[in-house]
């Protein structure tokens, strides 16, 4: 394909100069236009990206305030659930009194009439049964719900007992435990009773597969 300065060169002169100028300025035109959208599509890209930063700043604002709601409402519950703790912790107080209160009736109704029950079983109390804390050689003095002293056949014996509303296998486990640790200390044989308004069947089972005498509250 021959180059324009060649096809110019063929042209007459007179014609010559006026046809370069002319390419000269289309030339010059295509340029400018190329130069106009390119500009335009810029123009169009920027404005895109500052409707889009313009919406991301909207959407952090509301995150802003939502998070600010959201931190304002859990200060709220925080309070609230303080407020509940305390009025738990009012409310344990209570029961536990309560459970205190339950706990050395049941205990001073057994004390009562125990000595006629364990005289059915061939056991004498002697003296009386009450609560004690005793001495057995460990940091401080253990206590016992229901302690005292009788005759089992001619033998001394040491009288143990706890009283519960409601007994668990725990509780007679922790019972024995403490019964050890006090023979430890006074080596005699020991009568243990358990008393309790209620329990379940495997429990009442596992009392006397350990020993111990047990008795409903109906029973005293």
């Amino acid at each position: 394909m021959a180059r324009l300065s060649e096809v110019l060169e063929r042209l007459p002169e007179e014609i010559r100069l006026p046809l370069f100028q002319a390419f000269e300025i289309l030339r010059e035109e295509l340029r400018e236009t190329v130069r106009r959208s390119d500009f335009e599509e810029l123009k169009g890209v920027v404005k895109e990206l500052a409707e889009a930063q313009k919406r991301t700043e909207q959407r952090l604002e509301e995150l802003a305030a939502a998070q600010t709601k959201t931190e304002e409402e859990l200060r709220a519950l925080a309070r609230r659930v303080g407020a509940i703790e305390v009025r738990l912790k009012h409310v344990q107080r209570e029961l536990g009194g309560l459970g205190h209160t339950v706990g050395y009736r049941l205990e001073d109704e057994a004390m009562k009439a125990l000595p006629n029950l364990l005289r059915e079983k061939g056991i004498e109390v002697v003296g009386r049964l009450t609560r004690r804390y005793l001495e057995i050689g460990e940091k401080k003095p253990v206590e016992v719900n229901i302690y005292g002293e009788g005759k089992w056949n001619g033998e001394d014996v040491v009288i143990l007992g706890f009283a519960r509303s409601q007994v668990k296998k725990r509780d007679v486990d922790q019972f024995l435990d403490l019964a050890e640790r006090i023979f430890k200390a006074i080596p005699r044989k020991q009568v243990g009773v358990v008393i309790t308004y209620q329990t379940a069947p495997e429990v009442i089972e596992y009392i006397k597969q350990k020993g111990l005498l047990f008795y409903l509250s109906c029973d005293l």
